[in-house]
């Protein structure tokens, strides 16, 4: 293990280490807000709607993200469609991790009690109201395993972005492998940046689970 190969790296890496964030965090609150509409819908049960939302999560949950990627980057083009590989990337990201949201968020709303439910149509609320004041919120608090599950994966799929050239960890790891031959040196920074960005959000995210946990007993 050369430590001077590693540190003349870094640079290289941070750039890397910037995008992956970057990447993940738009990838994450896109799948996120994608989620919540799609578990609406299939939860209010909305004529038309319902059925293509069923049919897009489906066709998301039981398709490679690899193969999502490719036919973004490569099929768009030929139909006249260009974007940035990052564009593809981030597209990509919200559309597998969207599918995967609204299973979990729907799970998440299924779990609201009917008796909850029934005190809110007593007092006269619409299908909105319901679902702002009383779905959502307990919906959203017992979603919270499935969301964070769901958030280290899409952070861990990033790396996948390596196919389409985006310079994330990954590809950086591989190109600089690809110049040097140094695969032991660059396989332990990619390892330890994705240690960096992964252990803080699964230590956040187990907080998080813990605090509504409590507070869905009233602790």
């Amino acid at each position: 293990m050369d430590w001077t190969i590693i540190q003349q790296s870094l640079p290289n890496f941070a750039q890397g280490f910037k995008l992956t964030l970057w990447l993940s965090l738009v990838g994450i609150v896109g799948s996120i807000i994608v989620g919540i509409i799609t578990s609406l819908v299939q939860y209010f049960r909305v004529p038309g709607l319902r059925q293509v939302l069923n049919v897009y999560v489906e066709v998301a949950r039981n398709t490679p993200l690899l193969i999502q990627l490719f036919f973004l980057y490569y099929a768009f083009p030929v139909m006249g469609i260009k974007m940035t590989a990052e564009t593809c990337g981030i597209i990509g990201l919200i559309f597998l991790g969207g599918a995967y949201m609204a299973e979990g968020f729907t799970g998440g709303f299924n779990g609201v009690s009917q008796t909850q439910i029934d005190a809110g149509e007593a007092l006269g609320m619409n299908q909105y109201q319901l679902a702002r004041y009383v779905i959502l919120p307990q919906g959203l608090s017992l979603s919270v395993p499935a969301l964070a599950a769901n958030i280290i994966f899409l952070i861990k799929e990033t790396s996948i972005f390596s196919v389409i050239a985006i310079p994330e960890l990954t590809n950086t790891a591989l190109d600089l492998i690809g110049m040097y031959y140094r695969s032991n040196e660059y396989l332990f920074v990619l390892v330890i940046a994705y240690a960096i960005i992964l252990i803080p959000v699964i230590l956040l995210l187990d907080w998080l689970e813990r605090r509504v946990r409590y507070g869905s007993f009233g602790d």
